[in-house]
């Protein structure tokens, strides 16, 4: 099933609250969408959801590899995808979020091909998958109060606090979060690399009683050894992410003892084949794994469900970017049922089941066999 057709674009959507991480500010989504058309008349849909600050690429630097990349798949074989994966890799350095992109549209056209959803495809069943909702970095406790109950309003039944703060200022906004939601719902902290091991130390010890699920990448994600040291001197479980791109960092953490869970992303990991190595190396390990998101649309969000529905030591599901988003530029794939707590809903047609409405795609790029 040989490629005959790369398309490629950018796809800009402002989001309806920003992000603010230790790392950075979301605003919008600056993504790069990709679609593969074959010989056979399947086509595939990818999309790079690029955050400079964690997976050293942009858009900008994610479409111009896209145009060079384009020129080696055109003519191979769709459903060969780990010599298709590799050959990206073997061809970049730094654009995992690119790669990631090819890759989905492999698996969709692999899926499509089979006649199945991704997820059959991959060897997995539904299951109930709810997301929670992240509340950015916020300037007081009562803004952040703010944000926290419309995510209640809304039905979802797990938050995710941005913290990193100097100090020892996060506690009061999480310790307020909890009171206000009470005991049934479930937070998560993710402080993005914001704190060194004795800001760590002291804000979880702080922390320990408000029954939190996780803290996410505590410190920098080079101090693994750190890591390892904050899980036996406090009580709450630590999540890996920036630390995680590839199934070797989750043989190093597991080596270590350095996490509790690890965070699979489709943009760190370069796509589905990688992530489908972590989860297995997690497995054999005792770990369980969550699976997250930078700033995808439907689109990314779908490969990420489907792949969550496919492993079932993928646990914690936070795949909540596109909720946010303004205007919806996909077309099928997965939804957010609506007052449902954050409940997917998942296409079950062939492949992951999204499709971009073209029409809002800027600097459109094709390239023929």
């Amino acid at each position: 099933m040989k490629i005959i057709q790369v398309d490629i674009a950018n796809l800009d959507v402002p989001i309806r609250h920003a992000i603010s991480t230790p790392r950075g500010t979301i605003t919008a989504a600056h993504n790069v969408v990709v679609k593969l058309t074959t010989d056979s008349g399947i086509y595939g849909w990818g999309e790079a959801s690029p955050f400079a600050a964690i997976t050293g690429d942009s858009q900008q630097s994610n479409y111009l590899a896209a145009t060079q990349l384009a020129e080696i798949l055109l003519g191979q074989d769709a459903l060969a995808i780990e010599s298709r994966v590799g050959e990206l890799f073997n061809a970049t350095c730094g654009e995992p979020s690119l790669v990631s992109a090819f890759d989905m549209a492999f698996y969709d056209i692999a899926a499509k091909a089979a006649g199945m959803p991704l997820y059959q495809f991959l060897g997995g069943q539904l299951r109930e998958l709810r997301t929670d909702m992240t509340i950015g970095l916020q300037t007081s406790v009562a803004d952040t109060l703010a944000q926290a109950q419309e995510v209640l309003a809304a039905g979802f039944v797990a938050i995710k606090l941005k913290v990193g703060r100097d100090g020892l200022k996060d506690v009061e906004h999480v310790a307020a979060v909890r009171e206000l939601a009470g005991a049934d719902i479930a937070i998560r902290i993710d402080a993005n690399q914001g704190w060194d091991l004795p800001t760590a130390l002291a804000s979880l010890r702080a922390m320990q009683s408000l029954n939190l699920d996780y803290v996410e990448q505590p410190l920098a994600a080079w101090n693994v050894r750190g890591l390892a040291e904050l899980r036996q001197r406090q009580s709450i479980p630590v999540c890996a992410d920036e630390s995680l791109f590839s199934h070797i960092d989750a043989l190093n953490l597991a080596h270590m003892a350095a996490a509790d869970y690890l965070n699979i992303k489709l943009g760190k990991a370069g796509g589905i084949f990688t992530a489908l190595k972590i989860s297995a190396v997690a497995e054999a390990a005792g770990l369980k794994c969550m699976i997250g998101c930078f700033a995808e649309s439907r689109l990314g969000v779908s490969a990420a469900a489907h792949l969550a529905l496919a492993r079932g030591n993928i646990h914690f599901i936070d795949l909540d970017t596109a909720y946010q988003f303004r205007q919806d530029p996909i077309r099928g794939g997965v939804h957010y049922a609506e007052q449902h707590g954050g409940l997917m809903q998942i296409s079950d047609r062939p492949g992951h089941g999204a499709e971009v409405d073209e029409s809002g795609l800027r600097t459109p790029y094709c390239i023929r066999l």
